[in-house]
């Protein structure tokens, strides 16, 4: 069973191509990782990254310290 939830608010992440906000998050089952749709910050476009290639962006007031 896939399963697809519309992120709201949506999640501010660090990805391969540059930071961006999640919108939606997919969720295909047990033997496969959730594929999180991000929108780039700097160019708009719109890419699907597996859950061990994305990381919650830098918050200094959750005590979330920058990616090292």
């Amino acid at each position: 069973m896939t399963v697809l939830l519309q992120l709201n608010p949506c999640l501010p992440l660090e990805t391969p191509k540059g930071p961006g906000y999640a919108h939606l998050c997919i969720d295909y089952g047990m033997e496969f990782d959730l594929i999180w749709v991000v929108y780039i910050d700097e160019t708009g476009e719109c890419w699907s990254f597996g859950n061990r290639d994305v990381r919650m962006q830098r918050n200094i007031t959750m005590n979330r310290a920058p990616i090292p």
